[in-house]
């Protein structure tokens, strides 16, 4: 259980709330103390009917203005995003003491040497790293960062050294050890060649197919102009990466790219998050409009936008200017608008659910991605490259794709597009077992799928009649919205209208459902 409480910063207020917990027997696991008034408390979980209880009389304490439950402390949030961060970077890093002896080490650098965490644990460094004393340099007077090549074995490396300092007073600080970074000579140089090409554009869409080369050719001449821009195409696609191409190929690619998914921000902040708020005349926020200034925006799944968020949006790509919520001062930002769905637009304006004219708008310009399916000869050259980047990124020895796994990867569906075999292709190389040195169907673990049935399971429990009527049901839960009578859906499918009325009738179904 974590509460978050905000409160004046009172001296004692922390007292007299722990008080309180004590009056019900309630044992603190830990506590965070932040700036701006606000303090986490962590403890054992308790029964609804005292929590109900006990929130109240923590907002009787002087100096409390409210308190609420998360999910999370902010030091839990700290601890294991670095713990994210170590487990999945791909460079070697060592936490050493002050006298050089390892105390923390990461997933990639256990890899580099060899060994297992308990066989390093409090070892000095210099055991296995040659080419430079840690030891030494950490009792010098001075201890600044270096760098320095070093190797493992026959194995070089490029050494980056941080000393680790905490303030002892307000004019100095005691040296508690350093940071030591390993990266490859091959990580180097790639790292290096991304900085000198910042600005790659289309270079890192891959395409081999013919229609998605089609396809990327139209994407390199609108990415030329400055009119809105509309992707469509099915979830995990590459919509945002297409629209990222396009703003790194455009006159704007020195200015921000901002990314907004609109399916993500609740409809009672989107106004605000998108073109800020003021307050009394005073202002609380900008909004990502104003933040991309002089760039490009990128509306991912403009679908779900709100209808008073579309009216703005509107307003924005008519005049080129928008107001602050709250405001009374029109700011022009001078941005391009891409957008993107997964949606049939043209139809949700025709339900009432999108503004038609917003729609002609963003469709100025526009192209369609098309599903990983119906571009099978890129799903090989995808995978190698996903499986080169995640062996490398995780130090896996997988480098190549077994035969049968290569047939597999072409005739499985793929409903989650480019995103699903990207992150097959991760899970097998992070679940990597020691074992095999290619990667198989089983490493894969995708389930079961059969295009237009959806995913089943392997153990299939029922009869065919049962298949069949299930089947039956749900295409018909699909199209009957789309058609205006039974007459036109029976004339679809192919079959007499009494019958259509009498499988809508068997299976319940009706359009205000």
């Amino acid at each position: 259980m974590r509460l978050e409480v905000t409160c004046l910063d009172r001296v004692g207020v922390a007292k007299d709330i722990l008080t309180v917990l004590e009056r019900y027997s309630i044992n603190l696991v830990s506590i965070d103390a932040m700036t701006k008034g606000r303090l986490y408390l962590q403890f054992a979980e308790v029964p609804f009917d005292i929590l109900k209880e006990l929130m109240p009389q923590i907002r009787k304490v002087d100096s409390v203005h409210d308190v609420r439950t998360v999910a999370i402390m902010p030091s839990e949030q700290e601890r294991y995003a670095l713990k994210t961060l170590l487990k999945t970077l791909p460079d070697g890093v060592f936490s050493l003491d002050a006298k050089g002896a390892i105390r923390f080490v990461n997933e990639s650098a256990l890899f580099m040497l060899g060994m297992q965490e308990h066989e390093v644990q409090d070892e000095p460094l210099n055991h296995w790293v040659q080419g430079f004393n840690f030891s030494r340099w950490l009792s010098e007077s001075q201890v600044h960062g270096q760098t320095a090549r070093v190797h493992i074995g026959v194995d070089e490396y490029l050494a980056e050294m941080l000393p680790i300092e905490l303030p002892e007073d307000e004019q100095h600080s005691l040296l508690a050890g350093a940071v030591i970074t390993l990266k490859t000579p091959d990580r180097v140089g790639k790292q290096f060649n991304a900085l000198q090409r910042r600005y790659k554009g289309f270079e890192n869409v891959l395409a081999v197919s013919d229609k998605l080369q089609d396809v990327v050719n139209q994407a390199q001449r609108m990415a030329q102009l400055d009119a809105p821009l509309l992707i469509t195409g099915e979830t995990g696609t590459g919509k945002e990466m297409m629209a990222r191409a396009c703003h790194d190929a455009s006159m704007r690619r020195e200015k921000p790219f901002v990314a907004i998914n609109c399916a993500a921000i609740p409809d009672s902040a989107v106004e605000e998050e998108l073109f800020g708020y003021v307050t009394n005349g005073k202002l609380m926020k900008h909004g990502f409009f104003e933040e991309a200034k002089g760039g490009t925006v990128f509306l991912d799944e403009v679908a779900e936008m709100s209808n008073a968020a579309q009216i703005k949006l509107l307003r924005l790509l008519q005049d080129g200017s928008f107001r602050r919520v709250g405001g009374e001062e029109d700011i022009r930002p001078d941005i391009r608008i891409i957008c993107s769905t997964q949606e049939n637009l043209a139809k949700r304006c025709q339900e009432g659910k999108f503004r038609e004219d917003l729609y002609y708008r963003i469709h100025v310009l526009g192209f369609h991605l098309p599903a990983l399916r119906e571009r099978r000869s890129d799903i090989i050259p995808l995978a190698e490259m996903f499986l080169e980047h995640y062996s490398q990124q995780l130090s896996c020895p997988i480098k190549r794709i077994s035969t049968k796994c290569r047939n597999f990867l072409l005739a499985y569906a793929w409903p989650g597009n480019v995103r699903q075999l990207k992150n097959a292709i991760f899970r097998a190389v992070s679940m990597w077992d020691g074992v095999a040195n290619e990667l198989t169907i089983d490493q894969l673990k995708l389930p079961s799928y059969e295009e237009g049935q959806g995913y089943f399971e392997g153990d299939f429990d029922g009869t065919l009649d049962q298949a069949m009527k299930k089947f039956e049901s749900s295409l018909l839960r699909r199209l009957y919205p789309s058609y205006p009578s039974t007459r036109q859906l029976a004339k679809k499918l192919g079959v007499s209208h009494t019958a259509i009325a009498n499988k809508l009738r068997e299976y319940g179904i009706n359009k205000a459902k």
